[in-house]
Order: C-alpha cells, then sequence, then structure tokens
C-alpha cells in the first residue's frame, strides 16, 4: 500500500497560522455575534413590551368609556403602524383591527393560559412575516390585550452583521494564510542557504561556505557545516593527491611494460604457441592497466568544479560517436529546429558519451540511439542500447566505482575498469544533474543522464 507523502515544512507552517487565525476569528465572531443578538433582543423586547403597555392602557380606556363598546372602533384608536398587530380577547372571542391572516393562530397556548391567569407574558413566536414578539396583558375587565410585534427588521440586521463577521473570519484566516507563508520562508530561508551550498559542494564546487553573520541564530550550524567541509575537502584532497601520484607513478614502469610487450607482440611468430599466447595476454593486461590507470587519474580530477563553456552538443556528440566508429546519423535532438548549446565542461561531457558508449558496446551489444533534450534549466542525454539491460537490484550499484553488472560477471568478462559508469555519474554530479538507467522500450537499456543549465542558460538551447 503506497504511504501518503507528507506535506512540507512550509505548507504545514502556513495551514498552522490559517488555522490558528480561524479558530480565533472564528470564535470572536461567534461570541460578538452572540452578544449582540442578545443586546438588541433584549433592547427590542424592552421597546415592544413598553409600546404594548401603552396600547393597553389606551383599549382598556376605550373599553370602560362605553358599557357595550365597539372593541374594533377601540383597536382603530391604535396606532400600530406596519410592524404590530393588535388582538382583543374578549367575552371568548378574538377581535382584530384588521383581517386577521394566521396571528390569532400564532399566539402560543401556554402563553395565553399565563395571561388568562392574570400574568403579563412575553414570547418569541414566528409569523408569516417572520420573527416576532408576542405580548400578553390581561386588562382589568377581564379581557386580554395581546400585541404581535414584528421583528423583521431586527432578524435582517442580524443576517447583515452574520454575513460581515463571516467575511471577517475568512479575510482574518486568509492574512493568517498569507502571514504564515511569509514567516515559513524567512524561517526556512537558511535552510535553503544550507541546501544550495550543499547542491554546490555535491558538484564539486569545495568553496562553498556559509556565512555565520547572515543568520546570528544558526551560527553554531554554519560554524559546524564549515568545519565538516574544510575536513570533507581535506579529505578529498588528500584522496585526490594519493591516487593522482600512485597513478602518475605507475605510470613509467607502464610505459616500460607497454613497450616490452610491444616487442613481444610483434615477435609473437617467433615464439612457441604457449609464449605466443602469453605475450597477448600480457599486452592485452598491460593496455588494460594502462586504462585503468588513465581512469584513476581522471577520477582524482573528477572532485573539481566543471569549466562550463557554450558547447554545441549535438555536434559534439556526433564527434565522439564517428571517433568510436559508428554512425553519426544515430545521434538525435528532441526538438527539431533547435541547437542543443549549452553551458557544459566539454572535456567532461565529450567522456560522458564515450563511456557510455564504451559500457554499450561491451555489456548492450552497441549504441542504438543517442538523444539530446531537454526542458527549462535542465538538458539531457539518453544512450540506448540492445543488450539484455539492467537489473533494477543493480541500477543503483552500476554507478559505484570498481563495480560491474550482474550478466557482465556471469559471462566472466574481465573487460573494462569498472570506472566508467562511476565517470558518467561524477561528471554528471559536476555539471549539477545525475546519471540513471532504465529500460528501453523494446528490450535493452536506457542510460540517462542530466545536466543543470540553469546557471548560465536557462532553457538550454539557442535556436
Amino acid at each position: 500500500m503506497r504511504r501518503l507523502r507528507q506535506p512540507g515544512l512550509r505548507v504545514r507552517v502556513t495551514a498552522a497560522f490559517a488555522l490558528g487565525a480561524l479558530v480565533i476569528s472564528a470564535t470572536i465572531a461567534i461570541a460578538s455575534f452572540q452578544i449582540t443578538r442578545q443586546t438588541l433582543l433584549s433592547g427590542r423586547e424592552r421597546s415592544a413590551l413598553r409600546a404594548a403597555y401603552f396600547d393597553a392602557n389606551v383599549v382598556n380606556a376605550g373599553l370602560a368609556a362605553d358599557d357595550d363598546p365597539d372593541v374594533q372602533e377601540v383597536l382603530r384608536t391604535l396606532d400600530t403602524g406596519s410592524s404590530r398587530h393588535a388582538i382583543i380577547y374578549r367575552n371568548g372571542r378574538f377581535y382584530s383591527r384588521t383581517a386577521d391572516t394566521g396571528y390569532t393562530k400564532a399566539l402560543p397556548a401556554d402563553l395565553q393560559s399565563l395571561v388568562g391567569s392574570g400574568h403579563t407574558a412575553v414570547q418569541r413566536v414566528r409569523v408569516e412575516s417572520g420573527p416576532a414578539w408576542a405580548i400578553g396583558i390581561p386588562l382589568p375587565d377581564g379581557s386580554r390585550f395581546y400585541m404581535i410585534d414584528s421583528m423583521k427588521e431586527l432578524d435582517r440586521t442580524l443576517r447583515v452583521m452574520s454575513l460581515v463577521l463571516a467575511l471577517v473570519a475568512a479575510a482574518t484566516t486568509a492574512a493568517g494564510a498569507a502571514l504564515g507563508a511569509y514567516a515559513s520562508r524567512r524561517v526556512l530561508r537558511p535552510m535553503r542557504v544550507v541546501a544550495d551550498a550543499a547542491r554546490d559542494i555535491a558538484g564539486g564546487d569545495l568553496t562553498a561556505r556559509l556565512d555565520p553573520a547572515t543568520e546570528p541564530d544558526l551560527e553554531r550550524l554554519t560554524t559546524s557545516f564549515n568545519r565538516m567541509v574544510d575536513q570533507l575537502a581535506a579529505r578529498l584532497e588528500r584522496d585526490r593527491r594519493f591516487a593522482a601520484d600512485v597513478s602518475h607513478e605507475l605510470r613509467s614502469p607502464l610505459q616500460t611494460l607497454a613497450a616490452a610487450a610491444s616487442v613481444l607482440a610483434r615477435r609473437r611468430d617467433q615464439l612457441d604457441p604457449r609464449s605466443a599466447q602469453a605475450a597477448s595476454l600480457v599486452a592485452d593486461e598491460v593496455e588494460r592497466f594502462q586504462t585503468l590507470v588513465t581512469d584513476l587519474l581522471e577520477l582524482a580530477r573528477a572532485d573539481q568544479p566543471a569549466d562550463r563553456r557554450l558547447t554545441e552538443v549535438a555536434e559534439l556528440a556526433r564527434q565522439v560517436v564517428a571517433r568510436k566508429g559508428f554512425d553519426p546519423g544515430i545521434v538525435s535532438v528532441a526538438e527539431p529546429g533547435f541547437t542543443p548549446v549549452w553551458p557544459v565542461d566539454s572535456r567532461r561531457f565529450e567522456q560522458i558519451i564515450a563511456n557510455l558508449l564504451d559500457n554499450a558496446v561491451r555489456h548492450g551489444g552497441g549504441p542504438t540511439a543517442v538523444r539530446l533534450g531537454g526542458t527549462a534549466g535542465t538538458g539531457w542525454l539518453e544512450v540506448d542500447d540492445e543488450g539484455p539491460g539492467v537489473p533494477p537490484a543493480d541500477r543503483i550499484s552500476i554507478f559505484d566505482r570498481f563495480v560491474r553488472g550482474r550478466a557482465a560477471n556471469a559471462r566472466a568478462d574481465s573487460d573494462g575498469t569498472g570506472l566508467g559508469l562511476a565517470l558518467v555519474r561524477q561528471h554528471a554530479l559536476a555539471h549539477g544533474g545525475d546519471a540513471t538507467v532504465t529500460d528501453r522500450p523494446g528490450g535493452g537499456a536506457r542510460f540517462h543522464v542530466e545536466i543543470d543549465l540553469s546557471p548560465e542558460e536557462p532553457d538550454g538551447r539557442l535556436a
């Protein structure tokens, strides 16, 4: 089962700021809404109750002025406006100033019962126009006065306020996310500097260092990093010097052995069969030894920074292919019409192609295609062969020094030094890239080398 990739630190910091801002703003918005709502409802209830008492006194005076009063006429003397509706319950009947559109049915039974027992009652109800206050006041003559006071305007105000608070909470959340993104960039900026320095060092630039004054809080980290790089540079320099000195010291006796082997090889016809075979083996092994020493010298210099200059790599590839005895037509550019002109160390890039071609000859039945292409800031080189391919278990280890694939070992193939692919990867790393191998569609292996072109040529191509 494939595990989900954990979000990066910047994403987590941004999300934490956004979530914190959302929780705080939502809490403040809800609390503010509830307090404001309660305050407005209490004030609206008090004003509705005062108006109801005033109207009840007017109704009571009108009913007491006549032994057989006209109840509807008494109700018409009230100034209720459009937001209030007055109802009188008298002698078992409900009287209304205008046509009753459900206001009587909106009076709760418990409110009517409470008013009937001689108590003033207030309750929130819902009528056709929206929420309202239902107020009941008992009158001295046994009648009951009810007032339905609409809260439509207050309800609209509360809705607008809730929308405004929601927008404020959303804006606060967005501001928190922006603050989190800014803070994460500020916090991770020293880490990016460390990562860039580590990338430069991996590419062979051992002069890369961190400035302790840039971020005082990370002075211990920068000091330890610089000390580590100093020790690494010193160790690599000792190893490089040792390999170079050993290789150089081996060259003189090797030249003598090569000359002697050449003499024996020219006189094989004068030797008996066993001596002739021995002379051939000596000549072959001396040649292989010379190749090994040359590769060791190259490895000793491989950790140095690449000497990059703009180079027409397609033409360079064709020259190398032709020099190796293959048809230059196997070299192709992924995007016709463009000439790849890349900032590369031409000597290193030439050796990358030559070593991949040699590897294809020794272990892959010969090269079938050499392709060049690129994307923004990255160039790539691919070499295909028609051999058995590289098993997945060997696709990383074959780029190590003195390591050859299982297919070569199974054939007891003693040709090669085991350094060719190691040099390919070393030169790719010196260009800020890497080397990998996959299966070629249709069979065989496909060696893929990537090169970082961003330092000097963002798109890696010139028309």
